[in-house]
């Protein structure tokens, strides 16, 4: 029996998610403030901040058990999307590590650098 691995994940903001950017299904890697846990039903909420909204995202943290939470503090979530119905995404967290400390807005820059590189590498491979 074949088991098959995970796909790669990709940086995608709390907002990309939450706004329906992101289809149910991708493997992501995503960061934010961890703002609630639940350890009864296995589930956290992240939040993040941008064009002056207040973006959430729910996780199922079943496979990253026990871990303990810091709320307020921030996370590095890793793990793939499923849709709970048509408008809310819930990400099955396989990775969640807290990065309080990182400095946000250079690991945002390393984000939009790394999207940068993938679509000049994706360009240059479709023009051979």
């Amino acid at each position: 029996m074949t088991r098959m691995l995970p796909a790669p994940a990709q940086y995608r903001y709390v907002w990309e998610i939450s706004s329906g950017d992101v289809p149910a299904g991708s493997t992501v890697r995503t960061f934010g403030r961890l703002i609630s846990y639940d350890s009864a039903r296995s589930e956290a909420l992240l939040s993040a901040h941008h064009s002056a909204a207040q973006h959430k995202l729910c996780l199922n943290t079943r496979f990253v058990e026990p871990f303990s939470a810091q709320l307020g503090s921030y996370y590095l979530a890793v793990g793939e999307l499923d849709s709970v119905d048509e408008t809310h995404l819930v990400l099955h967290a396989r990775l969640l590590t807290c990065i309080e400390g990182v400095d946000l807005s250079l690991l945002q820059n390393a984000v939009e650098e790394q999207r940068r590189y993938f679509q000049e590498r994706e360009a240059a491979q479709t023009n051979i």
